[in-house]
């Protein structure tokens, strides 16, 4: 038998018929020595490529110790909403500055060029200036580690950076105009970063954030159909509030416009007013209810009493006041709220008195400046009692007070009529905690089945609000602008009206009419097929916030629900 050519492969020895020991020991000392020359190889790849990993750390630890400000900058504590997502916390950023002096007028140059390749958006010929006159400047400020490094691998001495803690909002626009803004420092200088500055700064509570009782999930869906109203009626901005009648937590609270709280803004620009809690507004009709609980309240009417031969119009000193429709001229005191009649809101006010009236008004904490978790808090007009101006005031003109003020006054109402302060900071509810009753129980029901009606009701100004399945009230308020020809639109509801939970209130700035305007009502027992009801020509009676609440409540129903049946489980 002939031998066979002898290969150093080990698959053709595997594969071959050699069996004895000569042949097998060939086969171990071959195996060894290629483990050991691969072994050997390995070896110095690995210690090579460690000696060359720790020179570049080394090379990058030495350039930052050089060229890296350390400058003490308090971390702050995160923010929470309600379901524990995170809407503020802290991460490392920088700010990138120049030392010209230490560059050669050819390093200058060649430093121009690459800042051009790398960052075509900044300005060059600025830049050359800066350098050229050689004192310290600064190139970028609150620069992402991504955005740093594009500055560290240019690889320029001349390059400072200045490392600290800061703000970082993940919701961006979402929560701008209640969680405010931080400086330079990380020192907070509006919103709830300055109202709870000293608190956010606890080292003992640093890991523990701050919770607050706005919902992600509803403020979002809140501010996109707030948005999505701009594009119906042209206005100019809008807020909205939803609160909890029977403790005054505020799960949403929207005001536009708002902006990018990475971006920073100044809090001082009008267009970026918190609608809901610094503007102060008159409101309109939406102050009609007021003015017929108080009649409740200070036993001078009931639901039932009925004003007789109602004129259409009638003056005091300067003042003439007029119906927005035409209306019948016998109304209850309930189908005044109903169909919003000024007139007899005024008859109401004059039964009720100046001294009553305003004690009411006052009871409810509308007149006064609100004590609330933000320093963002508008204070309401002083008003000047008289018989003109309580005519004027019973259907929300001459007189003024914040949307924040107005929810919880509707609060109040539904809730059976006891106080609460609203809130958007989480506190534990001490069970056995006794609520103040400031209102009767019997005026809370009345004005809750007369809410319902001005929305369930063809003749009511709020049907655009009729909502299958969440049995919602509420009441409609259109004014003018202080010093103007454009208007508000105003509407507040309650639902369930049977029993309030939730106020929402919805506020539109100088929308437009919108004649085209088509709103689709959902299925219902009445309308199996759904219908469309053609928008008028006018931008009255709150029309326009009423058509955005009920999308609104459409939109966040099926969440409430949900969180209905958790607390009902939970208690």
């Amino acid at each position: 038998m002939k031998n066979k050519k002898k290969s150093f492969y080990f698959d053709d020895y595997a594969e071959s018929e050699l069996n004895d020991n000569n042949k097998s020991n060939i086969v171990k000392v071959s195996l060894n020595k290629v483990t050991f020359l691969s072994f050997i190889f390995f070896s110095l790849i690995l210690i090579f490529g460690i000696k060359i990993i720790y020179l570049s750390l080394s090379s990058e630890k030495s350039f930052f110790s050089n060229n890296t400000k350390k400058e003490f900058v308090k971390k702050r504590r995160d923010i929470v909403d309600r379901n524990g997502s995170v809407i503020a916390t802290n991460v490392i950023l920088y700010d990138v500055g120049v030392r010209p002096k230490l560059l050669k007028e050819k390093e200058k140059k060649n430093l121009l060029i690459k800042l051009g390749l790398l960052f075509p958006e900044l300005d060059l010929n600025k830049i050359k200036n800066k350098l050229n006159k050689g004192d310290f400047f600064s190139i970028g400020k609150r620069l992402t580690p991504e955005e740093k490094d594009q500055f560290w691998l240019i690889g320029n001495k001349a390059f400072v950076f200045d490392a600290k803690p800061s703000r970082i909002y993940p919701q961006q626009s979402l929560f701008s105009h209640i969680l405010g803004q931080t400086d330079d420092v990380n020192k907070g200088i509006s919103g709830i970063e300055k109202f709870f500055d000293e608190d956010l700064n606890n080292k003992e509570k640093i890991n523990l954030p701050l919770s607050l009782t706005l919902d992600s999930n509803l403020q979002y869906l809140i501010r996109k159909e707030l948005i999505n109203a701009e594009t119906d009626f042209h206005n100019i901005g809008s807020g909205a509030i939803l609160m909890d009648v029977e403790n005054g937590k505020i799960l949403s609270l929207v005001s536009l416009p708002d902006y990018d709280l990475n971006q920073r803004v100044s809090i001082s620009d009008n267009i970026y007013t918190n609608k809901i809690t610094l503007g102060v507004y008159e409101l309109g009709s939406v102050f009609k209810t007021f003015t017929i609980a108080a009649g409740l309240e200070n036993k001078v009417i009931n639901s039932n009493t009925i004003f007789k031969n109602l004129e259409n119009s009638l003056t005091c000193d300067k003042y003439t006041i007029t119906e927005h429709d035409k209306l019948p001229k016998d109304l209850s005191a309930e189908q005044i709220l109903i169909r919003s009649s000024n007139i007899g809101a005024v008859r109401i006010a004059q039964k009720v008195g100046i001294e009553k009236y305003k004690n009411f008004l006052n009871t409810l904490g509308l007149l006064d400046t609100i004590n609330f978790d933000l320093e963002e808090i508008g204070t309401p007009l002083p008003f000047v009692w008289g018989k003109c101006k309580l005519a004027t005031s019973s259907y929300g003109h001459g007189i003024t007070t914040t949307p924040l003020q107005l929810a919880r006054a509707y609060a109040i109402l539904g809730n059976g009529g006891y106080k609460i302060k609203p809130s958007i900071l989480e506190t534990k509810i001490k069970p056995l905690e006794k609520k103040e009753q400031i209102i009767s129980h019997k005026t809370s029901d009345a004005i809750n089945l007369m809410l319902r009606k001005v929305v369930s009701l063809d003749e009511g100004t709020a049907n655009f609000a009729n909502i299958e399945g969440y049995d919602v009230g509420g009441k409609t308020g259109t004014s003018l602008k202080y010093n103007s020809k454009e208007k508000l639109n105003t509407f507040v509801s309650l639902f369930p009206a049977s029993r309030p939970k939730y106020v929402l209130l919805v506020m539109l700035d100088e929308p437009k009419p919108a004649p085209n305007f088509l709103y689709e009502f959902p299925p219902s027992k009445k309308f199996p097929n759904g219908y469309k009801h053609k928008g008028e020509m006018r931008n009255t009676s709150g029309w326009n916030a009423v058509v955005v609440a009920g999308k609104i409540i459409e939109k966040i129903g099926p969440i409430l629900a949900i969180n209905n049946l958790e607390a009902s489980t939970k208690f």
